[in-house]
């Protein structure tokens, strides 16, 4: 399996060959703070199946705990990884990273009971392919 990803502005570009595992949705204050969403859409890859093939240099981080630190673009603040010191062999994507489809589909949301007051993950609301009607 082999995934390409890119940030917002295209300065940082990544390829992950392999899988990716354990992908969550997570509705913590610090996932719905980081992406500015309702949650995070989250999953492992090994880092060894981890390239940064475009702008290494555009990289910066917060590093939220000692150990624990967002990798993302410095140009456009797009998040493209998380490392953990105590974790070295594999790191956290967020899957709006990547560019197409992925074969792996999320297995759960978690800390539901964090979730922001004003999401219903049962919602029977409207879809749409597009902006909604009006917009």
């Amino acid at each position: 399996m082999s995934y390409h990803g890119s940030c917002l502005c295209g300065d940082v570009q990544v390829t992950i060959d392999g899988l990716i595992s354990s992908i969550i949705h997570c509705h913590c204050s610090l996932c719905r703070k980081s992406s500015g969403s309702a949650y995070a859409t989250n999953g492992f890859i090994n880092a060894q199946d981890f390239t940064i093939t475009q702008g290494q240099d555009k990289l910066a981080y917060f590093e939220l705990r000692p150990g624990k630190k967002r990798h993302f673009c410095r140009r456009c603040a797009s998040p493209i990884y998380s490392s953990n010191q105590q974790d070295p062999d594999r790191l956290r994507i967020r899957l709006g990273l990547l560019d197409g489809e992925i074969q792996e589909r999320p297995c759960a949301h978690i800390f539901v009971t964090s979730k922001a007051g004003w999401e219903d993950l049962d919602a029977d609301i409207p879809r749409y392919s597009e902006h909604e009607p009006g917009r």
